[in-house]
């Protein structure tokens, strides 16, 4: 069921295409048969990804919509998030900061739907002080 139209250089994906699978649709660059460059990946099941890719992973500036409303919109580094960046919950809490292997670490700032904040030092996704 997967499908790819697009540029191909040496037998490989190679330039502009679109890859359809089973479970989405990739419309970007490829390399050597990978998502590479920009490009946007959106899932049957609503989720979707719009940035960076580096050998076939989320790698640079992006923007991943969740399934159920959530957002993530920052920097990504080998399919997760990492640097910079903000979250934005379904419920509309939101967390600004940093980020390292898709959980909140560093300096950051939790602003909860209630008007609740937490700001300081996270550690894999816990607030530390």
């Amino acid at each position: 069921g997967n499908k790819y139209v697009g540029e191909h250089k040496n037998g490989k994906y190679h330039g502009q295409g679109t890859y359809t699978f089973v479970d989405g649709q990739y419309v970007g660059q490829f390399e050597n048969n990978k998502f590479h460059g920009q490009g946007t990946v959106t899932f049957t099941n609503g989720e979707k990804y719009v940035g960076q890719y580096v050998n076939g992973q989320y790698h640079g500036q992006g923007t991943y919509t969740f399934e159920h409303g959530g957002k993530y919109v920052g920097k990504f580094e080998n399919g997760n998030s990492h640097g910079q960046g903000s979250h934005t919950f379904s419920n509309g809490d939101k967390y600004v900061g940093q980020f390292a292997n898709g959980k909140f670490h560093g300096q950051g700032t939790y602003t909860f739907v209630n008007g609740k904040v937490t700001k300081g030092n996270w550690e894999n996704g816990l607030f530390k002080d």
